[in-house]
């Protein structure tokens, strides 16, 4: 077991979010769940949490009631290495939820992640500002991140080389 792991308080949908996240990511299962009982303070005999691993990392699930919700003050960054990993997680993950720009996304749950390339790592560290700065162009305007579009700005091949207002607002989302 991690010695450290998120605790993603629902309302009462965590089971379902939890089926549903195993669902989306390779290598995912429901490893436990845990019921109320007599003391509460949920309804006896409903799930209280669901533990579960979504492709090596674990996560618990809590049944907490509507008192906090998500924000996208947090998020889980998810780094996909192909066009198609993209694809499939952007539509998965969206699907009941909100897009927004930069590659964010809130699934149905509320729960904000970001879906990143791989390869973006490297080229917003790299020591050339002119590659970073077309990169960080390219992306403000990207909603689902594209690889090849990334790659065209970091070569200088980007042909809209239009100027995005550089103040970030966090994910706007649709």
């Amino acid at each position: 077991m991690q010695t450290s792991i998120p605790c993603l308080w629902f309302d009462t949908q965590a089971e379902a979010a939890a089926a549903f996240y195993v669902s989306v990511f390779p290598n995912s299962k429901v490893l436990e769940k845990a019921y109320y009982g007599e003391a509460g303070p949920g309804l006896q005999g409903s799930v209280m949490t669901v533990r579960f691993r979504l492709d090596g990392q674990e996560f618990l699930g809590l049944n907490g009631g509507p008192t906090f919700t998500f924000t996208e003050a947090v998020s889980f960054i998810v780094y996909c290495d192909t066009q198609d990993e993209i694809d499939r997680l952007w539509q998965r993950l969206s699907e009941g939820g909100k897009k927004a720009e930069c590659g964010w996304l809130k699934d149905r749950y509320g729960l904000s992640w970001q879906i990143v390339p791989t390869v973006l790592a490297s080229m917003v560290v790299d020591k050339d500002v002119g590659r970073r700065d077309r990169v960080m162009h390219a992306m403000l305007r990207m909603t689902k991140l594209d690889i090849a579009g990334l790659e065209r700005a970091y070569a200088g091949d980007d042909e809209d080389d239009a100027e995005p207002d550089h103040t970030f607002h966090g994910p706007a989302m649709k």
